[in-house]
């Protein structure tokens, strides 16, 4: 038995230790990857890069684009990564602002999905359904509050731009001394850029930014499953150690949870059964959601280290902007008692309808993640 035991033991070392080698590779090339559709996007618009950003520029316009992609990847992390690749191409900052907010509230819809596991029992379904949907209010409550005055005051803007001034004040925007990441990444994006050149600057630059977006869904849907297998116990024992310490202590394991998973999608999965099954209340994971919210801002920071170049500052600042905007989004609603409540009430009606009527599921899901989306950008196309 003990030389059984001893035998396995280097086994499942060499095997963990391969996956941790499997997550630095795919970490490399979520960095490649963010290059290519920056430098993708560059050759591909030159100076027509303007007349591309008119249709988003209506900052509605810009977050129903975020929440559509997020909706269809079925991952906030990629579409941010993406975003950030954008940024460091010329997107402005002021345009992909409402972008990463319609982000956040694509992300909700996987948790949505999950709770329809317990639709077979109405009490469980009840439970499951409300966690998930509490993820949707409270991004759409955020976004509600939030947008008008971004574009108002420019408030997300303004904060990040404030967080990135010591670069600035170097006079090198360029990131150029601090990042590490080019040396790696250069080489490496220039020979997969120069083939494609043959097909001329438009076409060669869009199938660098195909090719860099097709590479950051692989990497990050490959870097969640390996990070599953490595700490989804270890978030699992976070999460039942949290319970009952108090909303702060659920929202920082909330955040440190999506960090290790990379996904805040796998966080609220975990919590949507435990809703059901009753052994959680819906009060209970709250924190938690917010927390995910935090955690999955790390992805696209990741991201922007491995921009370089004249808008690399302005990669780093959208990337902030997503960390910004759910901090103060989970300070000023949280922290405001009547506000708290609202996404709580929000998820429980929404879920006593749903169980009277399934109908209400496909409907909210449509409304939201389709029908109200497509409907405001064919008018502000």
């Amino acid at each position: 038995m003990n030389q059984a035991t001893t035998a396995a033991t280097p086994t499942s070392n060499s095997t963990r230790w391969l996956r941790w080698a499997n997550l630095a590779f795919m970490l490399y090339l979520l960095l490649l990857a963010v290059s290519m559709v920056g430098s993708g996007f560059k050759i591909a618009t030159g100076e027509q890069a303007k007349v591309l950003f008119e249709f988003a520029s209506h900052p509605i316009a810009g977050l129903m684009i975020g929440l559509v992609a997020t909706a269809l990847i079925q991952s906030s992390s990629t579409v941010t990564s993406i975003i950030v690749g954008l940024v460091a191409g010329g997107l402005p900052v002021t345009v992909a602002i409402p972008m990463i907010m319609g982000a956040n509230i694509g992300t909700t819809v996987t948790n949505t999905l999950v709770s329809l596991g317990h639709v077979r029992c109405n009490t469980e379904f009840k439970r499951a359904f409300a966690s998930a949907t509490i993820h949707d209010f409270f991004n759409l409550l955020a976004v509600l509050i939030f947008l008008p005055l971004e574009m108002m005051f420019g408030i997300f803007e303004k904060v990040s731009h404030w967080l990135v001034s010591p670069m600035l004040s170097t006079g090198d925007v360029s990131m150029g001394g601090l990042n590490f990441i080019k040396p790696i990444t250069k080489p490496v994006v220039s020979a997969i850029q120069d083939p494609l050149m043959q097909f001329g600057n438009v076409t060669g630059g869009v199938l660098l930014i195909v090719l860099g977006i097709a590479t950051i869904f692989i990497a990050i849907t490959v870097m969640g499953k390996l990070m599953k297998s490595l700490m989804v116990g270890r978030a699992r024992e976070i999460l039942k150690n949290a319970i009952g310490r108090g909303p702060i202590h659920g929202i920082v394991s909330g955040s440190i949870v999506t960090v290790l998973v990379q996904s805040s999608s796998t966080t609220t999965s975990l919590m949507v059964p435990l809703v059901g099954t009753g052994t959680l209340k819906v009060r209970d994971v709250y924190p938690f959601t917010l927390g995910a919210n935090i955690g999955t801002c790390i992805t696209g920071l990741l991201a922007a280290t491995a921009v370089s170049g004249e808008y690399a500052i302005f990669a780093l600042q959208i990337a902030l902007v997503h960390l910004v905007f759910n901090v103060f989004s989970t300070i000023f609603i949280f922290g405001i008692p009547f506000l708290r409540e609202l996404p709580i009430k929000g998820a429980d009606y929404l879920s006593d309808m749903a169980i009277k009527n399934k109908a209400v599921v496909a409907g909210y899901l449509a409304s939201i993640f389709v029908v109200i989306p497509g409907t405001i950008l064919a008018l502000t196309a």
